[in-house]
């Protein structure tokens, strides 16, 4: 998961519309969050410790469903790239697109 996280922020920080959320992150940290994140919501061992999504993003002002599709797609994009199987990537999207609500604090 650690190598997914890597792959899935080198696409975000590519991304315009995503980029600046990250601009004073320490994405070290972040991807190991990230890794922890997934491997739960993916079924895997629970060693997740960060906060809620729902309060770990309340203070970006400005997100959009705009913002989750992206990052619906680059979490796609990683795990194709990864060779993930199509059953799982949709599963993985859905997941993702499960907690858009919490994200954008709504």
């Amino acid at each position: 998961m650690t190598a997914a996280s890597e792959v899935f922020y080198r696409k975000v920080l590519a991304d315009p519309l995503l980029s600046p959320y990250f601009d004073d992150v320490d994405m070290d940290r972040q991807v190991a969050k990230q890794a922890a994140f997934l491997t739960m919501a993916l079924g895997g061992p629970n060693a997740y410790t960060g906060r809620d999504l729902r309060t770990a993003h309340a203070g970006l002002a400005g997100l959009t469903d705009d913002h989750v599709d992206h990052v619906i797609a680059h979490l796609a994009d990683t795990l194709r790239e990864l060779g993930a199987a199509d059953d799982d990537i949709a599963g993985a999207g859905a997941i993702a697109a499960s907690v858009r609500d919490d994200v954008l604090n709504r």
